[in-house]
């Protein structure tokens, strides 16, 4: 099968039931975004629409296609939060995958911890929060696609998920597309080439 994605409807010219390009880049990281309004309110969204960027310095992003919450706020306070998801965290995460002007914390029953370098929340029970300043706020072609840059200007690790100084014990979820996620359990390692 080949088709054009920009002008092939998965449903009516493919006879598919959702169009499979969220599928086909898997497994894809979640980015949980906090974030805080200028008025105070506090707001959680995943984003699997989301990865690193580089290492030196350390930069992050993330992509609102139609939620319109997290992006907004990034833009009026210059700051967000990527906390990471892990298996423990799933259904909580799931909950706050809404977008309602409300504080997804209390409705997903979680607490929330303040950063030390920016003005927002983080969650509390999360094992890795990324404290990020945003560098660069660009809007994407589409209706409402619109991506977040940001520097990671402080890092909250949980030492307990760390063995012999590196990250292993924790089990993170990933996005698969559809309703599908996945554990990473499965983990081996390769040398690079001399």
């Amino acid at each position: 099968m080949f088709y054009d994605p920009r002008h092939t409807d998965a449903k009516t010219d493919l006879g598919l039931p959702h169009d499979p390009f969220k599928a086909l880049v898997q497994p894809r990281p979640i980015g949980w975004i906090s974030s805080r309004s200028k008025a105070g309110l506090d707001n959680l969204a995943p984003y699997s629409f989301f990865n690193a960027l580089a290492a030196a310095p350390p930069l992050v992003m993330f992509s609102a296609n139609g939620s319109p919450h997290s992006i907004a706020n990034a833009k009026e306070t210059g700051v967000f939060v990527v906390n990471m998801v892990t298996e423990e965290l799933a259904q909580a995460m799931n909950a706050t995958a809404t977008q309602d002007a409300v504080d997804e914390f209390e409705r997903a029953g979680l607490a929330k911890a303040e950063c030390e370098r920016v003005n927002a929340p983080r969650v509390a029970a999360s094992p890795v929060a990324l404290e990020c300043e945003v560098v660069d706020i660009i809007t994407l072609p589409g209706a409402a696609n619109i991506m977040a840059i940001g520097a990671v200007v402080g890092i909250h690790l949980d030492d307990a998920i760390l063995v012999d100084g590196q990250v292993r014990a924790w089990t993170p979820i990933a996005r698969l597309g559809y309703k599908d996620y996945t554990a990473v359990r499965d983990v081996f390692s390769l040398d690079r080439p001399a």
